[in-house]
């Protein structure tokens, strides 16, 4: 039996007065309208309703259990309806991670900016440079660069960046600057722990050739701002993604070194679960990143 279904041909031949009537009102048989309340009331274990042949009444067991009926098939039909207009108007909580990095200095103000427009949005988010598992965390969305950690999540490009090696001015008078990939063996270069693998930075010659160096350093980090902040004080030569480096470079805090080769690029990607069901909220939002951020600053180079 399908007691939400008898439940509301119960409520039904109540309010019509008649399984004639309600049977009308469904689409139903007279039969099957009549047997529907029958298995109900075995369920139940008690009579519901008195039958005569011109009307049915309630008894007394039945007035309890239409009260308690009608107010659930209403909390089910305003719930049915908040999730329809939650698939169409955003609203509700997004529950989001990205890096520490690229949430601050890149996510957080296109939240402040979203939130301006969509008052009905909540986010709940989470900075960690890991790959956190969305399922299981219960998260709706994350903002990745590199990669999209699982074949098993749908991803939208949403634009990439590259790494850019830089040092001070006040390092690069004592030490020399570097004006090849395999000079940078011979300097003090940061590592961060997330590039793969980290001891060997990456880079392409105008014509496209690889030009790979290892490099070695005191200072390793899983953190791209105090590495870039390091250099910045004089401390070695950092690289890290243009948009961590870059507003260093226009400052004057840092140099760009090699201009004249360039990392490959690290696609930056919104991942989510799955496209069927996509909430308006999570679509909504990604729709607002892959346009912002394709009118972003040049996030490779500063």
């Amino acid at each position: 039996m399908d007691r939400l279904a008898a439940m509301q041909v119960f409520a039904q031949v109540v309010e019509s007065g008649s399984f004639a009537k309600a049977a009308e009102r469904l689409g139903l048989s007279t039969s099957a309208t009549s047997r529907q309340v029958a298995e109900l009331e075995s369920h139940l274990h008690t009579r519901l309703l008195n039958r005569t042949t011109r009307r049915v009444s309630l008894t007394e067991s039945g007035r309890a259990y239409y009260e308690r009926a009608v107010q659930l098939l209403a909390d089910l039909e305003e719930a049915e309806q908040e999730a329809a207009r939650a698939a169409v108007v955003p609203r509700g909580t997004i529950k989001l991670t990205t890096s520490v990095n690229f949430g601050v200095r890149q996510v957080a103000p296109a939240i402040a900016a979203f939130l301006a427009r969509h008052a009905e949005v909540r986010f709940d988010v989470s900075l960690s440079d890991r790959v956190v598992d969305l399922v299981e965390e219960g998260l709706d969305l994350a903002v990745r660069i590199g990669g999209t950690g699982s074949e098993n999540l749908v991803a939208r490009k949403l634009g990439e960046t590259r790494l850019v090696p830089c040092a001070s001015a006040e390092y690069l008078k004592a030490h020399g600057v570097p004006r090849s990939p395999e000079d940078l063996a011979r300097h003090n270069c940061f590592t961060y722990e997330y590039l793969t693998p980290r001891n060997v930075w990456r880079f392409r010659d105008a014509a496209g050739n690889e030009r790979a160096v290892r490099v070695s350093g005191n200072l390793h980090s899983n953190n791209g701002d105090l590495l870039a902040e390091a250099a910045a004080q004089g401390a070695g030569i950092a690289f890290e993604p243009a948009f961590i480096v870059g507003p260093e470079v226009r400052a004057g805090r840092l140099v760009r070194l090699l201009p004249e080769f360039v990392a490959p690029p690290m696609p930056i990607y919104a991942v989510y679960p799955s496209r069927k069901h996509l909430s308006a909220k999570v679509r909504v939002f990604v729709d607002f990143l892959a346009e912002r951020y394709a009118h972003a600053p040049d996030w490779s180079a500063p």
